[in-house]
């Protein structure tokens, strides 16, 4: 007999018993081993970088508010010592003494020109309309001397005030009463040079 025919029964055995046998499930692999002290360590770094980017924040604000009220104060401060050496100082009609109430003006003004001594101002007198063009002319010419003279008294030197007489051609109100007349009875002041920026005067 062949031999190849006498295997044959046999490898029919063989798959049929192949066929018969149930198969084994694949393996599941094993779950991963969730290490939560790692995720709660890498939560906590984020939490704190995430902090620190609020606090850089916050302190960048707070160095933007502070510059900006540095600038607002500055700025004020520039305003009120402009407005104190500008502020006019008022007469009696046809005098050029200098009032009580025009020395407290005048006093304001001394401290911040010695304080800033590139400074430098015009002193304008002006009058009413009553009187003549000559009269009014040398009247306010009295007016600007005496306000002048009150600040050179004080330590201005003489160079730095500049004086000019405009009369009545320039008035500060229109009118014939005595609430227009009193306004324009006056010394207007006006920085000329070193005006840009302006030191605050020095504490007593």
């Amino acid at each position: 007999m062949n031999r190849s025919l006498r295997l044959a029964p046999l490898l029919v055995l063989t798959a049929a018993a192949l066929t018969a046998c149930p198969r084994r499930p694949a393996a599941t692999p094993p779950a991963p081993t969730v290490n939560q002290d790692s995720i709660d360590a890498a939560n906590r770094a984020r939490d704190s970088l995430a902090a620190l980017d609020r606090a850089r924040q916050d302190s960048l604000a707070a160095l933007d508010r502070a510059r900006q009220d540095s600038i607002a104060n500055a700025q004020r401060l520039l305003g009120e010592a402009r407005n104190a050496i500008t502020a006019a100082v008022y007469f009696d009609y046809d005098r050029s003494e200098i009032s009580d109430e025009a020395r407290g003006i005048l006093d304001a003004k001394v401290p911040l020109l010695s304080a800033n001594p590139g400074l430098r101002i015009r002193v304008a007198g002006h009058t009413d309309s009553r009187g003549s063009d000559e009269y009014n002319l040398a009247l306010g010419q009295r007016r600007a001397a005496a306000a002048k003279r009150y600040l050179t008294q004080r330590g201005i030197a003489d160079a730095r005030v500049d004086v000019i007489s405009y009369g009545e051609e320039s008035p500060a109100a229109q009118g014939e009463e005595e609430s227009a007349w009193s306004q324009n009875r006056r010394a207007e002041f006006e920085i000329v040079a070193g005006g840009e920026s302006i030191a605050p005067a020095a504490r007593p």
